[in-house]
């Protein structure tokens, strides 16, 4: 019974010998050389990204397989110091690996670039390489070399929501608290809030660790702070992912206009959290031979950086109405930009706002159906 035990253990160590000298031996087969050669782009070629349908082209010499069977081939992009031994980026050959040869579009060299940290409508260089293997042992270039681009306007990622965080901001520097961006279009967010002394960044969510962005003038950039000096200020501020672009407006009034008086009642003070609100105002209807009119809208004045100011109305996207009552949809007090003509595109009071007082409130608060505003009569 021994003797058979010993048999029994001895083919199955056997077995396990020889199924370990054919695993080594196909290992073996799986050795090839690396690349000696990068042919283009020539070293530091420059390459404008634009348009964002182009593309340029990587070719390089072959390896060499062990076995003389196929090679795959793998770029490796990095920033212009790295080693590749953290890639910035890694892609196959054309035909799945199999060619020789790279066609990568300029939208995904712009994001590339922009995984560098070289900045919107800025040039930077990248460092690349090609690594060889049969899909095990890879093998890394002894060549490399330098790809220098120009990155378009607009950023070629686009965050799906944005907030502002920072000591100079309402919410503080408790990025659970940031003030909410309203997306206005495509690649385009809005806040109106105030800005104090300290400095401030853009993020895409406020938790987590998010991609961060700045404002340098009139120029949106990835990472960094922007520093606010002076007094208290409220700002309208867009910014433009497509173009890179920023603008901040300084808002220093926004008035309740009566149209009859063809001028503003009075002006609403800011609040926070983007909106002005104004309490127990006096409410008096304009007699007219037709009638008592109590229509009216919204103006607001703002200033440049260069300190020139300009007004803009804020009123009804209906030409005309009629008086509010208490079946008159939500949507009757949205605001919108329109013309400064004294008595198109106003609201109208309720009827039940004549001689008496009201609090008024204009939100323009990103997590708002719309930009609107409130009427309650005292």
């Amino acid at each position: 019974m021994k003797n058979i035990t010993y048999c029994l253990m001895a083919g199955i160590i056997s077995i396990l010998i020889i199924t370990g000298c054919k695993k080594d031996k196909t290992l073996e087969h799986t050795k090839v050389s690396a690349v000696t050669d990068l042919f283009a782009p020539a070293n530091n070629k420059f390459i404008q990204l634009e348009p964002v349908t182009g593309s340029a082209t990587f070719e390089w010499g072959e390896a060499h397989a062990e076995d003389n069977g196929l090679v795959l081939y793998e770029v490796a992009f990095d920033k212009e110091g790295g080693d590749f031994s953290k890639p910035l980026y890694t892609i196959p050959s054309d035909a799945n690996g199999l060619y020789n040869k790279l066609t990568l579009s300029y939208k995904d060299l712009n994001k590339i670039a922009d995984m560098a940290g070289i900045q919107p409508q800025a040039s930077g260089k990248l460092k690349w390489t090609v690594m060889s293997s049969k899909g095990i042992n890879v093998v890394k270039s002894t060549a490399s070399s330098i790809v220098e681009v120009l990155r378009p306007a607009g950023f070629s990622e686009i965050p799906a929501d944005l907030f502002l965080t920072g000591s100079a901001t309402e919410g503080g520097e408790d990025l659970s608290k940031a003030v909410h961006f309203k997306q206005t279009s495509s690649g385009v967010f809005e806040a109106w809030t105030s800005l104090k002394a300290g400095t401030y960044h853009l993020a895409e969510r406020n938790t987590g660790t998010p991609a961060t962005y700045s404002i340098d003038g009139t120029k949106l950039l990835k990472d960094g702070n922007t520093t606010v000096t002076g007094s208290t200020k409220v700002e309208r501020i867009v910014v433009d992912f497509t173009s890179a672009s920023a603008a901040l407006t300084e808002v220093t009034e926004v008035g309740l206009w009566f149209a009859a008086d063809n001028k503003v009642w009075f002006p609403l003070p800011y609040k926070a959290g983007g909106k002005w609100e104004i309490d127990n105002a006096s409410i008096v209807f304009h007699q007219e031979s037709w009638g008592r009119d109590e229509r009216y809208k919204f103006r607001f004045t703002f200033k440049d950086a260069a300190g020139n100011s300009s007004t803009q109305f804020y009123g009804s996207s209906n030409s005309d109405n009629s008086r509010p009552d208490a079946n008159t949809a939500k949507s009757f007090w949205y605001m919108v930009p329109v013309n400064n003509s004294q008595y198109d595109f106003c609201f109208k009071f309720t009827g039940a706002a004549d001689n008496h007082n009201a609090d008024i409130v204009v939100d323009f608060s990103a997590d708002a159906a719309a930009y609107t505003h409130i009427v309650t009569v005292k």
